[in-house]
């Protein structure tokens, strides 16, 4: 899964990284070292300026919130509980086949944060037989420090009580796609403890290689078993994993501080 990640790029190094033509100074966001669920992110897609003459799809760089509500929802609440879309079934379910048809995005990321327990509980966790607590976070990235660019969706919800011209009548937020984790080496491996994604947790975001974005961005590309292969994982061996503090279990903790890699776990994780 992706519960909370770190997004500490600058806008214009964003817009460089992914060509994006349009983006707006004053939707300039802080350096977020634990990004977690409705806080607002930064996401890249390709849609039609509004107002525009041209209809045109254009790359930008926008502000979504983090929790994806369906433009048919009757409230914006159950958000917080979807910020995750399982690749595997993105296409068929409900809240999510419409936005995985036309709206994708990428949602820039420095590397995203897990929580590593013992086996026996990751087990039953795998089974859905119960929810694994967290333990030792492990920061998760790009071995050559490049972005991680997960797939995700975005949508649109209109709240009805609110007049036209209200600045919060429209919503816009956005879900990170998650596959299977990748049980092959690490490039780069703690000295102490896992192995491999899946040693850490058997969900990841989905990275997308700088050959599919152009693919996943585009709007015009509709059909289903087509999109569906875009959800391939990425090569193997592109990943790194250390420990960091266990601060960054607490959400109000926000520094760069929390990237810091440490020599040993904090907690002992039974490996």
């Amino acid at each position: 899964m992706c519960g909370r990640y770190a997004s500490s790029r600058k806008p214009e190094d964003l817009a460089g990284i992914f060509e994006v033509e349009k983006w707006e100074p004053e939707e300039t966001l802080e350096p977020d070292y634990n990004v977690a669920p409705t806080k607002e992110v930064y996401a890249v897609l390709d849609r039609p300026l509004k107002d525009a003459d041209d209809r045109r799809p254009v790359r930008q760089l926008r502000r979504l919130k983090w929790g994806l509500v369906p433009s048919w929802a009757k409230s914006p609440e159950g958000g917080a509980r979807m910020i995750n879309a399982r690749a595997e079934t993105v296409h068929e379910k409900p809240s999510y086949r419409r936005a995985f048809a036309t709206r994708r995005c990428i949602l820039p990321a420095d590397g995203y944060y897990e929580w590593v327990t013992a086996k026996e509980e990751r087990e039953l966790e795998v089974e859905g037989r119960k929810k694994r607590p967290r333990k030792q976070p492990y920061f998760v990235l790009p071995a050559d420090g490049s972005v991680f660019a997960m797939a995700g969706l975005y949508e649109f919800w209109r709240d009805r009580t609110l007049p036209d011209e209200h600045p919060l009548a429209w919503w816009a937020t956005c879900s990170v796609i998650t596959t299977e984790a990748e049980t092959s080496p690490l490039a780069v491996a703690p000295a102490q403890g896992p192995r491999s994604l899946f040693d850490i947790h058997p969900r990841m975001p989905l990275m997308l290689t700088p050959d599919r974005w152009d693919a996943w961005l585009d709007p015009d590309r509709t059909d289903v078993e087509d999109l569906r292969s875009l959800l391939a994982p990425p090569p193997e061996g592109l990943m790194r994993a250390y420990p960091v503090s266990t601060a960054v279990s607490n959400v109000r903790n926000n520094s760069p501080e929390l990237l810091t890699e440490l020599e040993a776990p904090e907690e002992s994780t039974l490996f």
